[in-house]
C-alpha cells in the first residue's frame, strides 16, 4: 500500500464511527440509569468520579461536567458536580506546587516566591468537589481538639518522627496528640511559664505579672509557628494569636493547627505584604523561625514594624541572641544596629531571648540623621493597602493625615511627624470590642458611626443565632472564616457571606466558582450564613443538591438598615459524604 494513500470509502468509515459512538453512549446511559439518577449520592452510599483531570480547559473532561435537570418553575437546576480525585483531598488552589511546575512560572527561589500565592488562570481552575480523605471523621470538638485530633483527618505522621525530641506531636492509636512542645519549649510553653512564675522573674514586668497585661496585650503574630502550640497556650490568657507558617518541608503543620481549632494560616514573609493593615498586633513572636531578618536591607523586619502597634513588642528567641560563636555574634551586632536605626529599644534580654519594643511616637524618627537607612516610607504610601502589595524596606510613620491627594509641604511633614500615635491608647480587652478606637478619624469614621455599626451587627448576629439555635450546641462552632487566607480544605465550621454574592454578580464573576470554593474550605456538618438579596438566595438554592448542602432556615432580614432592604438570611448545612474509594479503605 502506498504511503499517504487516501481512504477508499470515507462515507462507510464515517457511518461505522457513528454506530460505535451510539453504542458507547447507550451503554453509558444504561449504566447510569441502573446505578441511580445522580452521579453523587449522600451518606454512606458511594460517589462515582468522572476521570482524573478537572481543568476546565481540558478537552477530554466532558464526563466531568456538571449535570443539569429541569426545574418545573423557571428553567434548569444543577443536579451534580463531579468529585475530584482522592489525590486532591488537600488541594489549595493558590498554593499548588504542581501548578507552578506545570505552568513553569518564573519565580525567584532565593526569596522563596514559590511559597507565596500563585492562583491558577480561569481555564486552570478545578471545577470539582474536594473529597475528604479515607476514614474521615467529624472533627473533635473544642476545647478537647486543642490536645488531640483524628489521625484519619490528617493522615501525616512524619512530624511526629522528625520532631520527636521536641514533642510537637505524638501518634496514639487513631489519634494524634499535642503535648505542647516546640522548637524552643520542648516540654510546652505552659511548663516554661510555670517555671518563670516560680522564679518570679518575668521578662516583661507587667502589673501583677498578668501575661495579657490586664487586657492591653490581646493580638499576637506568631511567625514560623510549627503546629501552633504557642498560640494555643496563649488562648488561656485571653490572648489571640495568628500563627503563620509556609507549606514547606514541615508540610501540614498549619493543617494540624486548624484541625485543633487554633487560628493559623498558610503564608510566608517574603516579597508581598502580610494580609493585615498597619498597627494590627501588640506582639510579634519568632522562636527559632529560621528567618534571615537582615536580608534585603531588613525588609522582613520592617514588615513586622508595619503591622506592630505603637509600643508593640517583638520577642525573638534564637542562638544569635546570646552569640555563642563568631557568626552568631556578627548577626547579633547587625540586627542590633538595624533595630536601633528603626528606633526599637530592648525591653528585656535573657539567655537566647530578646524582646524589643517599638516607639510610641514619631519623635525618634525625627531625630535621625538625614540619609539614615532604612528610610521613612514615601508620603503617598498607604500602609493599609496589603492584598498583593510588594513589601518596601522603609519605616511607616504614625499619621492621621489620610488625604493622599494633598501634596505635602515641608510644614505638613513637620506636623505629620509631630502627630502622636493614634494606634496606641486602645481600650483593654474586652472593652475594646465596643469602645471606639483612637484611629477611627484616620480611617474617615466617627465614633457615632462606629457605635451605630456595632449595634447593627449585634442585632444581626442575634438574629443569626436565633435561626441556628436548635441546630447547634455550645461546642458546634469553633473555626470561623473572617479573612480570605490561603487555607486547607475542611477548615471552617462556619462561613458568613454578607452581600458577597451580590458583589460577585456585580463584578460579573462566577458565583459557581465561589460556591465550589466555599464547599472546599467548609467542614462536613459545617454551616453557611448567606445574607443577600432574595434573587441571589433563590439562585443559590438551585445548587444545594449538587453541592450536598441542605437548607436549614430562611428568614427576611430585619429592616434595621437601608442595606438590608429586600435582603434574606439563608442558613445552609453541608452534608457528610465519602467517595467509594474512601469507604473501601475505611472499612
Amino acid at each position: 500500500m502506498a504511503r499517504g494513500r487516501a481512504d477508499a470509502n470515507p462515507k462507510k468509515r464515517l457511518v461505522t464511527w457513528i454506530i460505535v459512538l451510539v453504542i458507547c453512549f447507550g451503554c453509558f446511559y444504561a449504566y447510569t440509569r441502573s446505578h441511580g439518577s445522580s452521579a453523587l449520592e449522600y451518606g454512606s452510599k458511594s460517589l462515582r468520579k468522572f476521570g482524573s483531570s478537572y481543568w476546565r480547559g481540558d478537552e477530554d473532561t466532558a464526563d466531568s461536567s456538571a449535570k443539569l435537570d429541569e426545574d418545573g418553575d423557571d428553567g434548569v437546576i444543577l443536579k451534580s458536580f463531579p468529585v475530584c480525585d482522592d489525590q486532591h483531598s488537600e488541594l489549595i488552589p493558590c498554593l499548588d506546587r504542581h501548578l507552578i511546575y506545570q505552568t513553569r512560572l518564573k519565580l525567584d527561589l532565593s526569596v522563596m516566591e514559590h511559597y507565596e500565592r500563585h492562583c491558577p488562570l480561569p481555564e486552570r481552575c478545578y471545577n470539582c468537589l474536594i473529597p475528604p480523605p479515607p476514614g474521615y471523621k467529624i472533627p473533635i470538638k473544642w476545647p478537647k481538639s486543642g490536645d488531640e485530633v483524628w489521625k484519619a483527618n490528617i493522615p501525616h505522621t512524619h512530624l511526629a518522627k522528625e520532631k520527636s525530641d521536641q514533642n510537637w506531636m505524638i501518634v496514639k492509636g487513631d489519634k494524634i496528640v499535642f503535648p505542647g512542645g516546640g522548637t524552643h519549649f520542648h516540654y510546652g510553653a505552659d511548663k516554661k511559664e510555670k517555671e518563670r512564675k516560680k522564679k518570679k522573674t518575668p521578662m516583661l514586668n507587667f502589673p501583677n505579672n498578668i501575661l495579657n497585661n490586664e487586657g492591653n496585650l490581646r493580638t499576637v503574630f506568631d511567625v514560623g509557628c510549627g503546629v501552633a502550640s504557642f498560640g494555643g497556650y496563649l488562648l488561656s490568657s485571653d490572648i489571640i494569636s495568628m500563627s503563620l507558617a509556609p507549606n514547606d518541608v514541615h508540610q501540614n503543620q498549619i493543617q494540624f493547627a486548624l484541625e485543633r481549632g487554633i487560628p493559623a494560616y498558610l503564608g510566608v514573609l517574603r516579597t508581598k505584604r502580610l494580609p493585615y493593615p498597619s498597627r494590627s498586633f501588640e506582639l510579634a513572636h519568632c522562636s527559632r523561625c529560621r528567618i534571615d531578618w537582615l536580608q534585603r536591607n531588613g525588609i522582613l523586619l520592617l514588615e513586622l514594624d508595619r503591622v506592630l502597634r505603637p509600643g508593640g513588642y517583638f520577642a525573638y528567641s534564637s542562638p544569635e541572641a546570646y552569640a555563642q560563636d563568631e557568626e552568631d555574634l556578627r548577626i547579633w551586632r547587625a540586627m542590633s544596629t538595624l533595630v536601633e536605626r528603626m528606633c526599637w529599644k530592648i525591653a528585656a534580654k535573657r539567655n537566647q531571648t530578646v524582646i524589643w519594643v517599638k516607639p510610641l511616637t514619631n519623635d525618634c524618627y525625627m531625630q535621625r540623621e538625614p540619609g539614615t537607612h532604612p528610610p521613612m516610607c514615601k508620603s503617598d504610601d498607604d500602609p493599609d493597602a496589603v492584598w498583593g502589595v510588594p513589601m518596601d524596606a522603609c519605616i511607616t510613620p504614625y499619621s492621621s493625615c489620610e488625604n493622599k491627594s494633598i501634596k505635602k509641604s515641608i510644614v505638613t511633614l513637620v506636623l505629620l511627624f509631630n502627630e502622636r500615635a493614634r494606634g496606641s491608647g486602645l481600650a483593654p480587652w474586652p472593652a475594646r470590642l465596643t469602645t471606639p478606637p483612637p484611629r477611627l478619624a484616620d480611617l474617615g469614621y466617627s465614633d457615632e458611626m462606629f457605635l451605630k455599626d456595632t449595634e447593627l451587627w449585634q442585632r444581626r448576629v442575634e438574629n443569626y443565632w436565633n435561626l441556628l439555635g436548635q441546630h447547634i450546641e455550645s461546642d458546634t462552632v469553633r473555626n470561623l472564616m473572617c479573612e480570605s487566607f490561603s487555607i486547607y480544605p475542611r477548615t471552617y465550621d462556619l462561613l458568613h457571606a454578607w452581600t458577597v454574592f451580590s458583589d460577585i454578580e456585580r463584578k460579573e464573576c462566577s458565583i459557581v466558582d465561589l460556591l465550589i470554593e466555599m464547599d472546599r474550605i467548609l467542614r462536613p456538618k459545617g454551616f453557611i450564613i448567606i445574607h443577600d438579596k432574595r434573587s441571589i438566595v433563590e439562585l443559590i438554592k438551585k445548587y444545594l443538591g449538587a453541592l450536598h448542602w441542605e437548607s436549614v432556615a430562611t428568614a427576611d432580614s430585619q429592616l434595621d438598615s437601608e442595606q438590608d432592604e429586600d435582603n434574606v438570611v439563608f442558613i445552609i448545612q453541608k452534608k457528610m459524604w465519602l467517595t467509594s474509594e474512601s469507604l473501601k479503605e475505611s472499612e
